[in-house]
């Protein structure tokens, strides 16, 4: 069976990762998008490639942003990132079952 992935799959894995990150925590602003991705790969990763990446998943409807008090921006996963976050999830789910099988 054949499961479109929506586009997800043009993302890079680290595109990807912030995707979950942003899904996961109650406010999603820069440095904490920043602190849970540095946690996540337990490295210093530099402002540059997390706004970088963050206005191309923009840029490419993933997600939103909005100025929280001036300074502070904010992002939200779109519909489409939830759409393709679920499909790779059935995708992989099925990869793994075929192989526990």
């Amino acid at each position: 069976m054949f499961i479109q992935i929506q586009s997800m799959k043009q993302l890079t894995a680290f595109q990807r990762d912030l995707l979950y990150v942003i899904a996961s925590i109650n406010e999603p602003y820069g440095r904490g998008i920043k602190r849970r991705i540095e946690e996540y790969h337990e490295k210093d990763i530099s402002a540059g490639q997390v706004y970088q990446n963050l206005d191309k998943l923009a840029e490419d409807g993933y997600i939103e942003k909005s100025e929280i008090d001036g300074r502070k921006k904010s992002y939200t996963l779109t519909s489409k990132a939830f759409d393709s976050i679920e499909s790779r999830h059935t995708w992989q789910t099925e990869r793994v079952g075929q192989g526990l099988g």
